[in-house]
């Protein structure tokens, strides 16, 4: 089973990293954690050594816990929820795991929404968590 994470470094996120944690050790899973930027360019620099940083931090908890796991930095002009939906179908991903925030009706129809992208558009099981 694989089982794919995505990641920006919020307290949702953070929790979808201990469900990731909790299904890989009971259905005996891989892991990819995966963070996704629209834009490389020199003025995200800074940006860019941040995730990557914070997926080394991701990727030593499965470490402690003898999980395999894999991270990848996605910059490739997409949205992160168009990202999280084509790294799964070209990884064969079983299940994909996301955090969600608590956003207003309002806020939603004006930004968006990466894990609504998701459900709606994933070739596999999506979990949300709070």
């Amino acid at each position: 089973m694989k089982i794919l994470v995505g990641y920006d470094g919020t307290n949702s996120a953070k929790q979808a990293l201990e469900t990731a944690l909790q299904h890989a050790r009971a259905f005996g899973a891989t892991v990819d954690v995966v963070t996704s930027m629209e834009k490389g360019s020199e003025n995200e620099q800074n940006a860019i050594a941040e995730a990557e940083r914070a997926l080394e931090w991701a990727k030593s908890l499965f470490a402690e816990k003898g999980i395999p796991c894999t991270t990848h930095l996605l910059i490739r002009g997409l949205t992160p929820g168009e990202d999280l939906v084509e790294f799964a179908r070209e990884h064969g991903s079983d299940e994909i795991i996301v955090g969600i925030e608590r956003r207003s009706k309002v806020s939603k129809l004006l930004l968006g929404s990466t894990a609504q992208f998701v459900i709606l558009n994933a070739p596999c099981p999506v979990v949300t968590v709070k």
